[in-house]
């Protein structure tokens, strides 16, 4: 009794462990985003921009990561493209003349958080795709992570 008991004990810890490593693209976008804003409140808004710079820190997961904006629509961390860095996206439409940054604010500003569907050239296809970026507020910043559908 006690080996059948200690199997199903050991089988549902790997299933919800597993459960974990099976989040949706949604999900980990949100999560990710999510211990961006909890870093921006631990450690400040300097430090914890210079740690989703790092591409190889802990806010880059896979093809996931943090980006962040000011409120003026000001790219202020972008691991993967250090080029976009103080680059104002303000006025910048996506593929079908959506201004998505906007959008990004407007979600921060109102409900605090948002998911905003735009159409952006994926890096890795090198192709225009359907992209939503999950973004929230974290003080004066927007803490943002996309995934391509």
């Amino acid at each position: 009794m006690k080996r059948i008991s200690m199997a199903i004990t050991t089988s549902l810890l790997v299933l919800i462990c597993s459960g974990f490593a099976f989040a949706s693209p949604k999900e980990s976008a949100v999560a990710l985003v999510k211990k961006g804003v909890t870093h921006v409140k631990e450690v400040g808004k300097e430090k914890a921009l210079a740690d989703f710079n790092d591409k190889n820190g802990k806010f880059v997961n896979g093809e996931l990561y943090v980006f962040a904006y000011s409120l003026d629509g000001t790219i202020i961390a972008h691991p993967m493209n250090a080029k976009l860095i103080g680059r104002n996206m303000y006025e910048v439409t996506d593929a079908d003349g959506k201004f998505f940054t906007k959008d990004f604010i407007a979600a921060v500003k109102g409900p605090g958080k948002g998911w905003i569907d735009y159409r952006w050239t994926n890096p890795v296809s090198k192709k225009i795709e359907a992209k939503s970026s999950y973004v929230e507020k974290a003080g004066d910043i927007l803490v943002g992570c996309g995934i391509y559908k």
